[in-house]
């Protein structure tokens, strides 16, 4: 198999097997680390009935569950077929990012103090279970309405909605379709952070790329910002887990020929295809929920100890989602391990970012970075409006616990003047920046061939992870 650069920053291979080639995003740097496993899941997704285009991996991939991490893929309505593989586990795993009128020199000031407060208020780490106690009613409520139960519940205000994608709510969420299983563990565990690579990170507006945007945006150089990123904890797994088994099932009923079992899926025009569309639209609301709870015990935090303090949304995005939009006809996008990242004038932007294109949040390692970018014409041409979604494992948790020291890290954050509070250290360790790519080259390779513009660069100053 031989890789071809077609134009800068795309890498193109296709075999006889193919029905579409395969398309890597990546500069001279980041193509040398993406893996075999890889290269071996974008052509295996290539071979899925009525799929357009190519089978497409940002620079941040790694090896997933059937579709790698950082895999596109849409595929035609009549004659395609949707599959959790290519929306991952967990549902929603997305970011928003608050913007504050606090400089980050005066957060410094009492940053231990922000972070213990935030690490307290939050509830993170493994099966960890939230402050709130909904009854089954009131989840079904939320899976059907996402964003819009917090608001309504006091947990937000109405202006957060138009900040976040699908203005919270993303429509056909049907939750008779989620299994028992999944409305139980979701109950305990709404409005909790959940651990891996999930955070809550203090930042810096450390550089700014496109002054008119980051001044749209509200991101003004050396003041605070607040990142989150957690998705629909054990929900959502436990949707994707029912219905992988159903999809295995549907993929020999009609006769699908996988080229991977953990590709199973179902035709689009199937009933088995429609359940869940229905029950992973619920895992998307209450992700939003979640982060939007979340969100809400952030401003109380900061206004606890800085009475000026304001807190607003910027944006909230998806990584974990399959969508059906138009490029031209009306596709089934799958972006797993993605970001969306429509430009301006784009239909379904939010009306305040008509002009600019919706804010696209790159979330780096605790240990360098994170970004916010556009979107551009030229990445609904080339990726369905998609983009990376953070800088993407080069190591394994496996291997990253056996190569760092949690307290090793600890202590290296903190020489840099960080402040870092986890449930472990073995999740520092697993976390360590050497874990993952360089978010820098990263960024370098959605803007080379143009499908993302670079506004502002943020760095850490504290982070509380599960």
């Amino acid at each position: 198999m031989k890789l071809e650069q077609t134009k800068p920053g795309i890498w193109e291979f296709q075999e006889k097997d193919m029905p579409v080639p395969g398309r890597i995003f990546a500069n001279e740097t980041i193509i040398n680390t993406v893996e075999q496993g890889v290269i071996d899941q974008v052509k295996n997704v290539s071979k899925l009935p009525g799929i357009k285009k190519a089978s497409m991996v940002m620079p941040d991939a790694h090896y997933g569950y059937g579709f790698p991490i950082g895999g596109v893929a849409a595929f035609d309505l009549e004659d395609g077929v949707i599959s959790p593989g290519g929306v991952g586990y967990d549902i929603n795993c997305g970011v928003r990012l608050l913007t504050t009128n606090l400089k980050a020199e005066e957060v410094r000031k009492k940053l231990k103090e922000v972070i213990d407060k935030l690490f307290k208020a939050v509830p993170s780490g493994v099966g960890s279970k939230g402050r709130m106690n909904v009854n089954e009613g009131e989840l079904r409520e939320i899976c059907e309405t996402g964003s819009k139960w917090a608001i309504l519940n006091g947990y937000g205000v109405e202006e957060d909605l138009e900040h976040t994608e699908e203005n919270g709510c993303i429509f056909g969420a049907d939750s008779g379709k989620v299994f028992s299983r999944a409305i139980q563990r979701g109950k305990p565990q709404l409005g909790t952070l959940g651990s891996g690579n999930h955070f809550l990170e203090v930042q810096e507006v450390e550089q700014v790329f496109d002054k008119d945007v980051a001044e749209k945006f509200g991101l003004v150089p050396g003041n605070a910002a607040v990142m989150i990123h957690c998705g629909s904890r054990g929900m959502g797994y436990q949707i994707a887990d029912d219905y992988i088994a159903v999809m295995l099932n549907a993929s020999k009923k009609y006769g699908i020929d996988l080229p991977d079992r953990q590709l199973a899926c179902a035709p689009l025009q199937s009933q088995e295809a429609t359940d869940y569309v229905c029950a992973m639209n619920c895992g998307v609301n209450y992700a939003f929920c979640n982060r939007q709870i979340i969100t809400h015990w952030v401003r109380e935090t900061f206004k606890e100890l800085f009475k000026d303090a304001e807190l607003k949304l910027l944006y909230d995005v998806c990584h974990n989602v399959a969508k059906f939009e138009d490029h031209g006809e009306r596709l089934c996008v799958h972006r797993k391990g993605a970001t969306r990242a429509f430009p301006a004038g784009s239909e379904g932007m939010p009306k305040i970012y008509k002009k600019t294109g919706h804010p696209v949040i790159i979330p780096g390692d605790m240990g360098t970075a994170s970004y916010v970018l556009v979107g551009t014409e030229n990445a609904m041409e080339e990726t369905f409006g998609s983009t990376c979604h953070g800088a993407g494992r080069v190591m394994s948790r496996k291997a990253a616990t056996e190569k760092h020291d949690g307290m090793a890290v600890i202590k290296r954050l903190e020489s840099r003047g960080q402040v870092v509070r986890a449930a472990s250290p073995k999740v520092l360790a697993e976390e360590a920046s050497e874990a993952y790519k360089d978010i820098d080259d990263v960024i370098k390779s959605v803007e080379l061939p143009g499908i993302s513009r670079k506004i502002v660069r943020l760095k850490p100053m504290g982070v509380a992870k599960g």
